[in-house]
């Protein structure tokens, strides 16, 4: 698989493995499109989304979430501890990840174990696909970077920054799962709306710093299938951190504060935005699509920054465009806090 020579300044280039390429077209992929379905309601049936958005399978086999969770995690620390064991004698960079791997899911084998609360169950088959997800990346993220130790070093090594951003993102998730844990009493079963932290900023702090976990052990890796399954699982959290504030609106009604954006890279306003351009357009079959530009460094430094869609101006000739099916753009929006321009266009 050939790749620009400018990306060679930040990569290796991809090794000669068949297997390697396709688990890098298959992972972004299928995460790609884990997140979308999100967006569209079709959920992955764990946590507080268990027969929410799916057909309900009387007979599919649950188990106790504590038990589902424990599966989802467990073979991919394995991997990472054995990738250590065998592998004792690689350079820094393969023992660097594959340690960072191993503790990341050392960490949430441990607060399944001892932190969370459980109270409901989860399906076979969501259990047997995470499993499968979580062990293979991580597998052949640990081989792909063992196929790299005789190609050239990226000439610009990222493998300091990766470890600070691992740490911060390791720390900020436990914080943050740390405050999820501690919202229900022992015994209690009911959803609470989540506060402390960056929660009263942000839906799902925990998986912002998920993302800048993974993020960091992409820039320590170096290689392409780490970021490839990097931006796929930013897709699916995106995807997951949408679906979970519809459901806390939907539960919680006007209880649940509306200052709380979604901590992902704009996408936050894509339900509220679809909503006000389709009453716009006097349509509900309208498409609405989006493109975000944005510089990832302000994106992170700004976690409480949230989009407001200022105006909506329509004129005439803009609507007779419309009727006669020549695409617009409808709305330009500038967020002076976060130096984005989001580009807001809709087909009838």
């Amino acid at each position: 698989m050939a790749i620009p020579s400018i990306l060679l300044n930040f990569l290796f280039p991809p090794p000669p493995s068949l297997f390697v390429t396709t688990m890098s077209v298959i992972g972004i992929s299928s995460l790609t499109n884990a997140g979308f379905m999100e967006l569209k309601g079709k959920h992955m049936q764990y946590s507080k989304f268990l027969n929410v958005g799916a057909a309900k399978k009387e007979n599919e086999m649950k188990l106790s979430s504590r038990n589902g969770m424990l599966w989802f995690y467990t073979p991919a620390f394995l991997v990472g501890l054995a990738s250590l064991l065998v592998f004792h004698d690689q350079d820094q960079r393969f023992v660097l990840l594959a340690s960072a791997l191993t503790i990341h899911f050392l960490k949430r084998v441990l607060e399944v174990l001892f932190l969370h609360k459980y109270s409901g169950s989860t399906g076979l088959e969501t259990t047997i696909t995470v499993t499968l997800s979580y062990t293979l990346s991580t597998a052949t993220m640990i081989y792909a970077q063992y196929l790299s130790r005789d190609l050239p070093d990226p000439s610009i090594d990222l493998k300091y920054f990766g470890i600070g951003l691992f740490m911060i993102g390791i720390i900020g998730n436990f914080y943050h799962h740390y405050i999820l844990a501690n919202l229900r009493k022992e015994g209690e079963k009911e959803y609470k709306i989540p506060q402390g932290g960056l929660f009263d900023l942000v839906i799902c702090p925990h998986y912002l710093f998920e993302i800048l976990g993974y993020v960091g052990m992409a820039c320590i890796s170096q290689t392409l299938y780490a970021f490839a399954f990097t931006t796929g699982t930013i897709f699916y959290l995106t995807g997951r951190s949408c679906a979970t504030r519809e459901w806390y609106i939907r539960k919680f009604g006007d209880k649940f504060p509306k200052e709380v954006t979604l901590g992902r890279p704009y996408c936050g306003q894509w339900v509220e935005g679809r909503k006000k351009l389709n009453s716009v357009a006097g349509s509900t079959e309208s498409c609405f699509h989006f493109i975000h530009l944005f510089d990832p460094t302000v994106w992170l430094l700004n976690v409480s920054s949230h989009l407001e869609l200022s105006r909506i101006t329509t004129t005439k000739n803009e609507n007779q465009r419309l009727d006669q099916g020549t695409p617009q753009p409808r709305l330009l929006v500038f967020n002076k806090r976060c130096n984005v321009l989001i580009f807001l266009f809709y087909l009838n």
